[in-house]
């Protein structure tokens, strides 16, 4: 283990997670129209943001910089890779890892593993489709698109509210903190699929100070004290279709029941991606 990851690791075990992230959700919906475009020239030329991509690329004409980090961008640039046997990519991010859940036990890093029962909220019955599936785990960064869509069309089962840290999920955190997923507050939207049950797990981090769902609008904050199971009726996406975002950055788990899935051999860790783009096929 890299003594640097570990430095800057530890002392997020002692900062109060939910209370930045909370402050930070108030400060990126302050509406100040003196403020709010220089903020997000900075932000832009420190992360690298690609402006151009954005439906609209005009920082003046954002209200809040919530507004910017949750932009739209032009449809013609993330175009949905066709074929109703193919996985795509719900972000634009970088694969963390993937591969095959053995016994339930999902890889975080090297000698780090977390369960898949532990990740969908301690629920034996929810976590069984899954236990010898397949998973995904893709990080987005602050320059990232942060709207996230449908791998595959689906109809939404449940959703669930697991509440938790908000630990940062950068690379060494994933490489030195145990169970980080499973630790994070989480929303987790279970589908039914042509191809087996499909859950989409979206972790929370500190500075990531809201997460919502397009069915149920903005989930956290406030923060819970327990898991909240929620049914919808009659929600179905089509693959490509938005079903939710982050405000801020943080990480998008996919866990699949179907086994047999072929991953495209060019994926790896830490290979980008971009929304759409084409991840496996069965």
């Amino acid at each position: 283990m890299n003594i640097i990851d570990i430095l800057k690791s530890w002392p997020l075990y002692i900062l109060p997670h939910h209370f930045i992230s909370r402050l930070v959700f108030r400060l990126t919906r302050i509406q100040c129209p003196t403020v709010v475009p220089g903020a997000i020239r900075l932000f832009s030329d420190i992360f690298k943001v690609n402006l151009e991509e954005a439906r609209n690329p005009d920082p003046a004409s954002y209200q809040t910089f919530n507004a910017f980090f949750t932009r739209p961008l032009r449809p013609e640039l993330r175009p949905v890779a066709e074929g109703d046997n193919v996985l795509v990519s719900p972000v634009d991010g970088r694969v963390s890892q993937m591969g095959r859940i053995e016994d339930g036990r999902i890889f975080q890093a090297k000698g780090h593993y977390y369960s898949a029962l532990e990740l969908l909220g301690g629920d034996e019955n929810r976590a069984a489709a899954f236990m010898n599936g397949q998973f995904m785990t893709i990080y987005l960064s602050p320059r990232d698109y942060h709207r996230i869509h449908m791998p595959l069309s689906g109809k939404l089962l449940e959703q669930v509210y697991v509440p938790g840290r908000l630990f940062s999920v950068a690379g060494h955190t994933a490489r030195t903190i145990p169970r980080l997923f499973a630790r994070n507050e989480r929303v987790v939207a279970v589908f039914d699929t042509e191809f087996g049950k499909l859950a989409m797990v979206l972790v929370g981090a500190i500075n990531v100070a809201a997460i919502e769902t397009v069915w149920d609008g903005l989930v956290t904050p406030p923060q819970g004290w327990g898991v909240k199971r929620q049914v919808f009726a009659d929600v179905a996406l089509a693959k490509g279709a938005e079903m939710g975002r982050f405000n801020m950055g943080s990480t998008v788990i996919l866990l699949l029941e179907n086994g047999n899935m072929q991953w495209e051999s060019i994926l790896a860790a830490d290979q980008p991606l971009k929304l759409g783009e084409r991840l496996a096929s069965w």
